[in-house]
């Protein structure tokens, strides 16, 4: 198996986890939060779509979906439109609302897509080509690669929890 293979399957149980995350929630479940400074579903699954789009755009040196496709317009957020969350506070969390789960699920899948479609053309030496000087060591594309992946399965694994808090509490 191929490093790429890899990538392509953690990636592909990203979007599989996002898809359970949301199943059956409605505007009530996806914009609650179980205290003032939690997050929402609805934040956690667009943050972790922003940063998988914003870090894979930019080592790929593509255009982000949410700016290409329309859809910083479609959720009419009013953040800055390079806004991925990194370092909300909780009234900035709170702007983050969403109608439908249809909406987020639409804009992970293509990020998702955008993703694949990048993953395909790796080679194993891009996976050592520096994406960011910004650190000590600088960042190469393989780590920049699993840095998201780890990042999106633990916010796409609170959004779950958080689901089941609130289904649990509901019944």
């Amino acid at each position: 198996m191929l490093a790429k293979d890899i990538l392509i399957d953690g990636y592909g149980r990203i979007q599989e986890e996002v898809h359970a995350a949301l199943d059956g929630l409605g505007p009530k479940e996806l914009n609650a939060r179980p205290a003032p400074d939690a997050n929402s579903i609805a934040w956690l699954v667009w943050h972790l779509t922003r940063v998988q789009d914003d870090h894979v755009a930019d080592a790929f040196e593509l255009d982000q979906v949410w700016l290409s496709q329309g859809w910083e317009k479609r959720f009419g957020l009013g953040l800055p439109r390079n806004d991925i969350g990194y370092g909300h506070s909780p009234a900035k969390v709170a702007e983050v609302r969403v109608e439908s789960a249809d909406a987020l699920a639409e804009y992970y899948d293509a990020v998702h897509e955008q993703t694949l479609g990048a993953l395909h053309t790796l080679a194993a030496k891009d996976l050592e080509r520096i994406v960011d000087v910004r650190w000590d060591p600088p960042v190469t594309l393989g780590v920049r690669l699993v840095s998201v992946l780890s990042d999106d399965l633990q916010h796409v694994g609170q959004a779950a929890y958080l689901k089941g808090l609130l289904q649990s509490a509901a019944a």
